[in-house]
This record gives C-alpha cells, sequence and structure tokens, in this order.
C-alpha cells in the first residue's frame, strides 16, 4: 500500500517519472526498507529544500506504521 503510494507520489513530482522505480526490502515482521530510484536530476525535487519532501513522505509512512505496526525507512537514490 505506501509502496504504491511513493511511487505515485514521486512520479508526479519528477521530470522524468518514467525513470522512476521503487523498490522494497523486508527486514523483518516489523521494518521495510523502501528505496526510490529516480534520474540523478530528480534527486532534488524529491529530496526538496530542507528535505521537506523526504520529510513529508516519511511523515506518511509513520503514519501507516500505525496501521500495520511496520516501520519504513526511505531512502533516494539516483539510477546507475
Amino acid at each position: 500500500m505506501i509502496v504504491n503510494f511513493i511511487e505515485n507520489y514521486a512520479k508526479l513530482i519528477v521530470s522524468k517519472p518514467d525513470d522512476v522505480t521503487v523498490c522494497e526490502e523486508k527486514i523483518d515482521d516489523t521494518f521495510t526498507e523502501v528505496t526510490i530510484y529516480a534520474d540523478s536530476a530528480d534527486i532534488g525535487k524529491l529530496i526538496g529544500k530542507n528535505g521537506n519532501m523526504i520529510n513529508a513522505l516519511k511523515v506518511m509512512a509513520n503514519g501507516c506504521k500505525a496501521k500495520d505496526g511496520v516501520s519504513y525507512k526511505i531512502q533516494v537514490l539516483a539510477n546507475d
């Protein structure tokens, strides 16, 4: 659920939405790592000024923690 939201949200923000991919790695039953891969020119847009965009995504993920009990770590990386 949260991974689909993050992917759709990220594609709306960036200039090259076709380059955005989101990967989910479950570390254990209570922790999941979500990685957003995007074009290197779009990394700044995803992070935002003073980290506001990525912090908004983290707040949304923490809201989902209350529902499903899973903590989320969100990273933004450039495509190689």
